[in-house]
């Protein structure tokens, strides 16, 4: 039963999301010198998420905030993942990115807010708008938007690792073996 809630709601909110931007995104990074992201909370999670998996797809990807990130310059990706699109920790952040000359994504779950209006790529996830992530029993605080992102994000690595042809093999060699 719970399961079958989880999937139904990532489901429905996955089938609301303009399948384009999957492909949107791919561009934004393999165009990127370098691909920095964030998100604060939960989302800050599910961007660390991302960032790994394209790390292990060869791309050259910096979280933000951690002691050996580089400066950010014109030609690198800056992605925010933020729900509100207004988290007042990361809104500095998106502005000196953007100061700076590089390309803002914003992945939310509203297609306007403040980081939107600042940004080149917003990819609302569900249907832009905050209602399709009302209040679920079951999935609290969050959580259909957290859960979607991964997902979303997810599909992404899917298609760079089809359209690139990479391999299990490949990927595991750039895992981290220090662990």
């Amino acid at each position: 039963m719970h399961q079958d809630l989880i999937l139904n709601k990532i489901s429905s909110v996955l089938q609301a999301t303009d399948e384009g931007l999957v492909d949107k995104i791919v561009d934004a990074v393999d165009n990127a010198n370098r691909i920095f992201i964030t998100g604060a909370g939960r989302s800050g999670l599910v961007s660390r998420f991302f960032a790994m998996r394209l790390m292990h797809s060869g791309y050259k990807v910096y979280m933000v905030g951690e002691i050996v990130t580089p400066s950010i310059q014109a030609g690198d990706l800056f992605l925010v993942i933020s729900g509100s699109g207004g988290t007042e920790t990361l809104m500095p952040l998106v502005k000196k990115a953007k100061s700076q000359g590089a390309k803002v994504a914003v992945i939310s779950m509203k297609s306007k807010s403040p980081m939107a209006e600042l940004a080149d790529l917003v990819c609302a996830i569900g249907s832009g708008n905050e209602q399709s992530f009302g209040v679920v029993k079951g999935m609290p605080m969050g959580t259909v938007f957290e859960l979607s992102t991964l997902v979303f994000l997810e599909s992404i690595v899917s298609k760079i690792v089809h359209d690139k042809g990479l391999t299990e093999e490949g990927m595991r060699a750039l895992h981290a073996n220090l662990e």
